[in-house]
C-alpha cells in the first residue's frame, strides 16, 4: 500500500481530520502544513497503530520539520500496539542522534488512545473495474455480539447489483482480509468513506431493472438507505480535479483502451451478434479488392459499429465506468490518466459515439479477430479480478 492509500484509509477512520487529509493528496509536506498540532499527532499515531510501515514513512518525511518533530514527541507510546511502539522508539532515537531533545511527555487530552481496529471496522474499500466491468465494494463494522461484520457487494454498471453477502468474522480475520484486498490482491482495493461505499451499492440497486435483487440485499437495504448521503467516486474525483477538456486527453483515453489498461468490458453476445454478422458480410463481399479500399471500408464499419454498440443505455454505462476509472487512477497518483477518463466520460455522455475515438478503440479491440480476418469472440470470458472473502 502506498502512503497516499494509507492516508486515505486514515481519512476514512478519522472523520475530524478527513477534510484536511485529502487535499494534501498524499504529499507529506502539504499534509503537515494543513494540520494543526493535535491533528498531526492524531494522524501520525493512527498510521503507526494501523499502517506502521506508512506511518514510519510519514514520520521520516516530517522529521526535518519542527512541527513534524513535535508530532512525534506528542505521541503516547502506551496508546500504540507493539509494532507502533518499536517504531516510535526508533524514530525518537533518530531525532536524539541529530541533537533534538526528546523528552517523553505524558498523555495529552488532544492525543487520546489512538483509534485501532474499531475504526478499521468502520472502513470501506472499493476495487477497480475488472475486465468484464464488475467491481466489489466492502465495508466493515463491529458485530453487536463481538467480532466484526463484513459486507460485500458485487456491482456491474450494466446489470446493477449482482451480488450481496454478509459475513461474520473475528477481528484477526478482518485484519487479514483487509491486508489481502488492499495489498496482495491483483488489483488492490482503495479505501473510501463507508457512506460512499453504501451510496455506490444503492445507486447500482436503483439501476437493477427487471433482474431480481440479491436476497440478502432485500433484508438490509432498508437499514442502509436512511444513513447514506455521500457523493459517488465520480463526483469526488471531479470535485478534486475541476474542469477537464481537450482532444489530447480523449486520445489518451483511447490509448488506455487500445493498450489494454482499461476494459475490455465486452458487450453481450445479443448486442454484438447483429454487428458481427453485418461486418462479416461486408468484408466477404468481392466488390472491395484493393487494400486501400478495404481499409476505408473497415474504418467505416468501425464507426457504424461504435454508433450502434454505444447508443442509449450503453453510452450511459460507459460514462459511469470511465468516472469510476478516473477515481481509481486519481487515487493511485495518475492525474493525467484520471483527467483522460473524465474527458472520455463526458464524451460518452454527450452522445455521437461514432465520432468518439474511445468508442472506436473499444470496438476495434472487441472485433480485432474479425477485422483481421478471423472469427471474433467479443464476449469471451475474461479473467475477473474479484476477491472472495
Amino acid at each position: 500500500m502506498s502512503l497516499a492509500d494509507a492516508l486515505e484509509a486514515a481519512a476514512g477512520a478519522l472523520s475530524a481530520e478527513a477534510e484536511r487529509i485529502r487535499p494534501a493528496n498524499g504529499d507529506p509536506r502539504r499534509l503537515l502544513a494543513s494540520l494543526d498540532a493535535a491533528a498531526r499527532a492524531h494522524v501520525l499515531g493512527w498510521l503507526l497503530a494501523n499502517r506502521p510501515d506508512d506511518g514510519e514513512e510519514l514520520a521520516a518525511a516530517w522529521s526535518d520539520d519542527p512541527a513534524g518533530q513535535s508530532a512525534l514527541l506528542a505521541l503516547d507510546p502506551d496508546a500504540l500496539p507493539k509494532t507502533g511502539r518499536k517504531l516510535l522508539r526508533r524514530l525518537r532515537h533518530a531525532l536524539r542522534s541529530r541533537g533534538v531533545a526528546t523528552p517523553e511527555p505524558g498523555p495529552a487530552p488532544t492525543v487520546a488512545r489512538l483509534p485501532g481496529l474499531e475504526d478499521e471496522l468502520g472502513g470501506a474499500y472499493v476495487t477497480q473495474l475488472d475486465p468484464l466491468g464488475a467491481r466489489q465494494v466492502f465495508w466493515l463494522d463491529a458485530h453487536p455480539s463481538g467480532g466484526a461484520r463484513l459486507f460485500e457487494a458485487v456491482l456491474d454498471d450494466a446489470a446493477g447489483l449482482v451480488g450481496f453477502e454478509l459475513y461474520s468474522a473475528t477481528r484477526s480475520e478482518v485484519r487479514r482480509f483487509v491486508k489481502q484486498v488492499t495489498e496482495h490482491a491483483p488489483a488492490p482495493a482503495l479505501a473510501v468513506e463507508p457512506a460512499t461505499a453504501k451510496a455506490l451499492v444503492l445507486a447500482a440497486a436503483a439501476r437493477q431493472g427487471a433482474r431480481p435483487l440479491p436476497k440478502r440485499w432485500v433484508e438490509w437495504r432498508g437499514r442502509l438507505a436512511g444513513e447514506v448521503a455521500a457523493p459517488l467516486p465520480g463526483a469526488l474525483v471531479r470535485a478534486a480535479l475541476g474542469p477537464v477538456a481537450g482532444p489530447d486527453a480523449l486520445a489518451e483515453a483511447a490509448k488506455l483502451v487500445a493498450d489494454g489498461k482499461l476494459g475490455p468490458w465486452p458487450p453481450t453476445r445479443e448486442a454484438v451478434a447483429p454487428v458481427v454478422e453485418r461486418i462479416r458480410t461486408a468484408l466477404d463481399s468481392p466488390l472491395v479488392v484493393s487494400p486501400a479500399a478495404k481499409r476505408e471500408q473497415v474504418a467505416r464499419l468501425v464507426v457504424e459499429a461504435s454508433a450502434e454498440l454505444f447508443a442509449g443505455a450503453a453510452g450511459e454505462v460507459a460514462t459511469r465506468r470511465f468516472e469510476e476509472s478516473a477515481f481509481v487512477l486519481w487515487r493511485r497518483g495518475d492525474e493525467a490518466g484520471a483527467r483522460a477518463c473524465l474527458v472520455a466520460a463526458d464524451a460518452f455522455a454527450a452522445g455521437s459515439p461514432g465520432e468518439n475515438p474511445v468508442a472506436r478503440a473499444f470496438v476495434e479491440r472487441w472485433l480485432a479477430p474479425l477485422l483481421g480476418g478471423a472469427e471474433p469472440a467479443p464476449a469471451a470470458p475474461e479473467t475477473p479480478l474479484l476477491v472472495r472473502p
